[in-house]
């Protein structure tokens, strides 16, 4: 039964990565037939009313730049939510502000989740409406799929006490980066650098914090 159920718990990852795999190739697909680079305009720049470009040319702006906004808000959501990582085994670290900055993040690592899916969802209703033959389309719609999965595997990781379910949710997180990166351009790439930044000051804390607390040789116990 527990093989059964390690075996069945990876079918919707599987699914959402085979989905967003094939959103990908026709996304590429559409990039070749339009003679454009991939996550680029044909004519040069950005496309206008999508996360990483910026609104330029006749009808950017209003609600194309509301809704940009709001993916562009996602992204650096989603980042945060992804910053519980690097607090996950330091909540009784040496540092006080680790362990304070840990049980924040902990508290508020499933609202940022479906807060960061809820914002992709409005962004990605409206262009898929509003621009449904651009190519940056598909590659939002392949990171919506892994969003989307994510968020599922999380809301059951509680409720199913299934360690498969933590694993995937975690590897799907990594898998979600580079095709943010792609869609989203330079937003997830700042996005991408202060989440690192931020494990980067954690390590720092906690040396700090362990030197300061290790006893000195010659010391009295």
């Amino acid at each position: 039964m527990k093989t059964k159920t390690k075996k069945t718990v990876w079918i919707p990852a599987i699914i959402a990565v085979t989905v967003a795999a094939l959103l990908l190739i026709y996304y590429y697909y559409m990039s070749s037939v339009s003679g454009g680079k991939p996550g680029m305009r044909p004519q040069g720049g950005n496309v206008p009313g999508h996360m990483g470009g910026r609104p330029s040319g006749k009808g950017s702006g209003g609600n194309g730049e509301i809704f940009n906004t709001l993916g562009t808000i996602s992204v650096f959501l989603g980042a945060a939510t992804f910053c519980w990582f690097w607090f996950k085994k330091k909540l009784r670290s040496p540092s006080m502000l680790v362990r304070k900055a840990g049980k924040l993040f902990h508290s508020l690592h499933k609202l940022l989740g479906w807060a960061t899916l809820i914002l992709i969802a409005i962004h990605g209703v409206y262009f898929l409406i509003t621009k449904f033959q651009d190519h940056k389309t598909f590659s939002g719609l392949a990171a919506f799929a892994i969003i989307l999965a994510i968020s599922g595997y999380g809301f059951y990781i509680n409720k199913e006490r299934n360690k498969w379910v933590r694993t995937i949710h975690r590897i799907l997180g990594l898998l979600w980066v580079p095709v943010l990166l792609l869609h989203a351009g330079g937003s997830a790439i700042m996005a991408v650098i202060a989440t690192l930044a931020i494990g980067g000051l954690v390590w720092t804390l906690e040396r700090t914090a362990g030197r300061s607390t290790k006893p000195v040789p010659g010391d009295a116990p």
